[in-house]
């Protein structure tokens, strides 16, 4: 099955010539869901992407102004912040918001200043029973509400009902707290789309963060970013991946201006390699992906496809993570693949019933040439049980890899230290591109192409 767009006077093949992904849910035995049934095959055109996206500190400054001050945010677990007093900071670019539960149980969101001297009014999280400036201790309640500050008497003209903490947009899904400094913003529902009906089914407000790993890295955060949301590197960048990994016939989707979708199957070898066995499929799954069950013995049986052994394998072991039994609802899609999601601008969500990575990534500080990558790792639970804490973030050192922590092992950081690898070479390079203009393909890259539009939108002030 060939679908083609038409674009510039000729046919533009729009995918690989392989099984595409809908060809496989077609082998599936459970009922396939209707959003994983969602194929929008974008085109988006193919112009080529200016280097100064990622190398001017002008471009960066608009993107302060028009993108970090007005777009929802993920800022961390509902779970993080679920006892009255607990409080989150989020900081990005040159902007600080502290986050609150309320002595009433309500969420709420302020910028992290002082009205006095603007004082960073709180430094890091934790439980808190008033909000009270280290400088000259002026004090404000949760709720945002002014009580008083020393010397009261030498401000009469500061009027205490109107001296209140000024608040940001705060809302949640999924179990994340997201936040939109701009007051006037769409309600984060409107914002995320189609996302809240695709997700219903996985449930990721049961889920707890098991793993949350943090590093500087050195490039633009746009270049860690599009790292994530196209599979075309694989090839290069992840040779050990590809026995299992189905990266040439991965679907791309897009709805809207702020979310898009890569699925790439796993359990099955890529389009670009012949003759590999299931036991081979099988053994460097269970070798590496952290999509899949470790086995105690890893033989596919006769008769049987090393995706659906591997199938059988996740059903048996995150069926207790979650309300129904897997083997009898769940997809083998949605017990292994890559089912990567991501909300404009900085967001990425795994989705599936197994345990799900999502991805942040945000300028380092006010710095356009390094960034913060974040990689975290949630578990689902059944409706009610008990939840585990999530665990603090940990932050790698400089010369740290993603594979010598602990929390992600060898195989999945060594995956990360490969992107790692490209990154600052990429920074770099752009230095040396002498059109100034980078090329980007028309299906495997369409995400990256649409985060560019939408980023334009931003700017232009068409959003």
């Amino acid at each position: 099955m060939e679908n083609k767009n038409t674009a510039n006077g000729g046919d533009i093949l729009a995918r690989s010539p392989g099984r595409s992904y809908q060809e496989l849910l077609d082998t599936e035995v459970n009922p396939v869901p209707d959003c994983l049934r969602e194929n929008t095959n974008p085109y988006l055109g193919s112009e080529n992407l200016s280097v100064d996206r990622y190398l001017s500190r002008e471009f960066h400054e608009k993107e302060v102004e028009h993108v970090w001050k007005k777009t929802w945010q993920a800022v961390c677990r509902e779970t993080e912040i679920a006892r009255p007093g607990d409080t989150f900071v989020y900081d990005i670019v040159r902007f600080s918001i502290v986050v609150t539960r309320t002595q009433g149980g309500d969420l709420k969101a302020y910028k992290n200043a002082c009205l006095h001297r603007g004082r960073q009014l709180v430094d890091e999280n934790g439980n808190y029973e008033n909000f009270r400036c280290p400088y000259h201790a002026f004090t404000w309640e949760l709720d945002g509400e002014f009580t008083g500050a020393p010397c009261g008497w030498d401000f009469p003209h500061v009027e205490k009902e109107k001296f209140g903490l000024p608040g940001v947009k705060v809302d949640t899904w999924g179990g994340w707290v997201f936040i939109n400094m701009d007051r006037g913003a769409p309600e984060l529902r409107d914002y995320l789309g189609i996302l809240p009906s695709h997700f219903e089914r996985w449930k990721p407000e049961n889920a707890y963060k098991m793993i949350h790993v943090e590093k500087v890295i050195p490039c633009n955060w746009k270049v860690g970013w599009e790292a994530f949301i196209e599979s075309y590197h694989a090839i290069a960048t992840h040779p050990q991946i590809l026995k299992y990994t189905d990266d040439a016939d991965s679907q791309y989707d897009v709805w809207g201006d702020h979310i898009s979708r890569t699925i790439t199957a796993l359990g099955v070898p890529s389009f670009h390699l012949k003759n590999v066995s299931h036991q081979e499929v099988a053994d460097t799954m269970f070798g590496v992906s952290a999509m899949v069950a470790r086995p105690t013995e890893a033989e596919v049986p006769q008769g049987m496809t090393a995706r659906e052994y591997i199938g059988q394998r996740n059903s048996e072991a995150f069926s207790q993570n979650h309300d129904r039994e897997l083997a009898s609802f769940a997809t083998n899609s949605e017990r292994m693949d890559s089912i990567l999601y991501s909300i404009f601008p900085n967001f990425a969500p795994w989705a599936g019933f197994h345990p799900n990575i999502t991805y942040r990534f945000r300028p380092n500080g006010d710095d356009h040439t390094t960034a913060l990558m974040e990689v975290m790792v949630l578990c689902q639970l059944p409706t009610g049980a008990e939840r585990p804490a999530d665990v603090p973030v940990r932050r790698l050192g400089d010369n740290e890899l993603f594979s010598e922590a602990p929390e992600l092992g060898e195989s999945l950081g060594g995956i990360f230290d490969q992107d790692l690898f490209n990154m600052p070479k990429i920074q770099k390079g752009m230095h040396n591109v002498e059109s100034r203009e980078l090329v980007l393909s028309n299906y495997h890259e369409v995400r990256i192409r649409h985060f560019h539009q939408t980023l334009d939108k931003y700017i232009n002030g068409e959003i």
